[in-house]
């Protein structure tokens, strides 16, 4: 980790010319993994979390991907993901970005909202806009952010984060809607769930095809349409969502490649690493 006064820095201050990253779990959250990075040249893949992934630009910027619409993301803007939604990000500009996530569960923030309002929480929260500009909302962020990461002062830390994500909710959050069921949505339902199940093999089109009840070409089109990202893309990131599950859990990167369908270690290693920002063993040992 760094220093506590490269990490007190403010808005302004330039991004480095060397990436680098900072990844941790936080006991006081669950274990919720956080992450302070700067990407000089770094392209995410896109990809999606098993959680909420909640963020925002320090300095630089960012061209980010999310249902469909591309925008360029700079100092004041935040990102609300919620859980499943397939996003991208790459530097918008040569100095690259620096930015400050967390990634908490749904269970988690649940709690955290109703810790915070005292009272039950009915429904699933969830942010009906993923990306923003909220200049105020962002620097209290990074201030909760970086006082969770220097860890001088953990109460403080824990109740300014606490408030953060309650003033989140409170401006941009929503209670989840189920869309209304279609043919098409429903085959597309069945491919997508058979991927999750079956990530480790290797799925051929004309397998989704049938399960589907959609043609080759229609599925893919569809797919694509409905969820952003390719059937093979999104098997790739099932793939990578469960490994990072049996790291958590202590098992090697060796073994977790060949549990999750990969040819090989470096195979693993490349894919993982354009969808998280660090290496498997990075992440294991966080």
């Amino acid at each position: 980790m760094h220093s506590v006064s490269q990490r007190q820095a403010t808005d302004a201050m330039p991004v480095t010319t060397a990436e680098k990253t900072s990844f941790w779990r936080d006991r006081r959250f669950r274990n919720m993994e956080c992450m302070s990075a700067t990407f000089i040249t770094h392209e995410f893949a896109p990809h999606a979390h098993d959680t909420f992934s909640i963020g925002a630009i320090e300095a630089g910027c960012q061209i980010a991907s999310i249902r469909g619409a591309r925008e360029y993301t700079g100092p004041g803007a935040l990102y609300l993901l919620n859980p499943g939604e397939i996003h991208d990000g790459t530097p918008g500009a040569a100095e690259g970005y620096r930015y400050r996530m967390i990634y908490p569960d749904v269970e988690l923030f649940t709690s955290i909202l109703e810790d915070v309002k005292g009272k039950t929480f009915h429904g699933v929260p969830s942010f009906s806009r993923q990306l923003l500009h909220d200049q105020e909302l962002a620097r209290a962020f990074h201030f909760a952010h970086r006082a969770m990461e220097a860890g001088c002062d953990p109460l403080e830390a824990e109740v300014g984060m606490f408030r953060v994500l309650a003033s989140m909710f409170a401006r941009y959050g929503s209670v989840i809607i189920a869309p209304p069921k279609s043919i098409d949505r429903t085959g597309l339902r069945r491919a997508r769930d058979y991927l999750a199940d079956n990530f480790q093999e290797d799925v051929g089109l004309e397998r989704l095809s049938e399960i589907s009840g959609l043609s080759r070409a229609h599925l893919i089109r569809a797919f694509r349409k409905e969820y952003f990202i390719t059937p093979h893309a999104f098997q790739t990131d099932i793939r990578i969502r469960q490994a990072r599950r049996m790291l958590r859990s202590g098992m090697t990167p060796s073994d977790t490649a060949l549990c999750c369908g990969f040819a090989d270690q470096a195979h693993f290693t490349r894919n993982f690493k354009a969808r998280t920002g660090i290496t498997p063993a990075a992440y294991r040992n966080g």
